[in-house]
């Protein structure tokens, strides 16, 4: 990559018509907040952290320019590579690459931008705008809103691009948090709550923890299973288990993996057009969700589903749900089934109502005859 980096660096120079010196020293002006942003020390020389961090700079605000302007597709050369920009997007998205949001915001210039491109576009382009857009297919992957003309810019906003799609993913009402100690139930797996009779049906919503359950029908946001979205969730949840108290993604990686036990969890779910399976097996579609969750860590005073958990536990507790589903799934599954079923209690009905009448007739006989006998006498 090397080699489309420099000719990137070129392409910014020439856009922006700003000397290399000048990039230069704005960068190396920031140097010790850029330091900072980074665990480790940095055992780089300042000009070569600097080279490195103006370089990267470039790459990816001409990469994200070049993407948003359909006229650069043709002669872009990682553009005109379908492979090479679907290498490029889950590597932005790796945690060690993360380059701190604020120096790409300094280095990028709207008003050059708008002067030299042909967008016919009205308005100044926001750097934030040509993320969102760059990461599309990750957004959509994981329930947010990509449009452009509704996002909420004022909840886009991160150290850098894992911290911004994690800021975006999260829903804007507040949630209902509960304490989750060690006997607290998990919740039961799709399967178990389909044999208990719980309905499932396709959140309106995109948004991933829309997940809602009333009167027996728990609803959940449309998910596409990929290795995109693994990347995406994967890198979202490693980065807020070092930086944030409240874990929201590990929490949705918890209860997806109570949800998904078995391949047959994520047939039920896509039967009822809650999963889109882009990998295919559902084999392969579970061990997918059942590793999203390894080594990640929910906080047991801060967990925004324990609520939902405790109310699935109760629902399929209770034996006349799993009664009655059995019957609605075994029994009644067809309309020639029902027909059978309804028969088959007519003919009962109509069996007890006859024993009932003989044995009353019966009665009413011998009792009839008994007071002919007492008159002759």
């Amino acid at each position: 990559m090397e080699e489309h980096k420099y000719r990137y660096l070129q392409q910014f120079l020439d856009r922006t018509n700003v000397s290399l010196e000048c990039y230069i020293q704005e960068t190396r002006y920031q140097e010790a907040k850029l330091r900072s942003y980074y665990a480790e020390t940095i055992n780089f020389s300042s000009d070569d952290f600097v080279t490195i961090i103006l370089v990267d700079s470039a790459f990816i605000i001409e990469l994200f320019l070049n993407y948003y302007f359909s006229t650069a597709n043709i002669a872009d050369r990682i553009l005109r590579a379908p492979k090479m920009i679907t290498d490029i997007r889950p590597d932005l998205l790796l945690l060690e690459n993360q380059l701190p949001l604020f120096i790409l915001e300094d280095l990028f210039d709207p008003e050059k931008v708008k002067r030299n491109s042909n967008s016919g576009e009205n308005g100044k382009l926001s750097f934030i705008q040509l993320c969102l857009s760059f990461f599309e297919v990750e957004l959509d992957m994981v329930g947010v809103d990509c449009n452009l003309q509704t996002v909420n810019y004022s909840q886009a906003k991160g150290a850098h691009f894992v911290d911004i799609i994690r800021n975006l993913c999260l829903p804007l009402e507040p949630f209902v948090i509960g304490t989750r100690k060690a006997g607290t139930p998990t919740a039961p797996s799709i399967t178990e709550l389909h044999q208990a009779g719980v309905m499932l049906k396709v959140q309106s919503t995109r948004n991933l923890f829309d997940i809602r359950f009333t009167n027996g029908i728990l609803q959940i946001p449309k998910l596409q299973i990929s290795l995109r979205m693994e990347i995406t969730l994967r890198s979202i949840a490693v980065f807020e288990q070092c930086h944030y108290y409240h874990r929201r993604i590990a929490d949705y990686l918890d209860l997806m993996d109570c949800l998904v036990k078995t391949p047959k969890d994520v047939e039920l779910l896509a039967k009822y057009g809650i999963v889109t399976n882009l990998i295919g097996d559902n084999n392969e579609a579970c061990s997918l969700i059942k590793n999203l969750s390894k080594g990640i860590l929910w906080n047991y005073i801060d967990f925004c589903f324990t609520p939902l958990y405790e109310d699935l536990h109760k629902h399929c507790k209770k034996p006349w749900n799993k009664w009655r589903a059995n019957l609605k799934q075994n029994y009644l599954n067809t309309p020639w089934a029902i027909a059978s079923v309804v028969a088959a209690a007519f003919l009962i009905i109509l069996t007890i109502i006859q024993s009932i009448l003989t044995k009353h007739m019966k009665v009413v006989l011998v009792e009839g005859f008994g007071c002919i006998v007492h008159n002759d006498r």
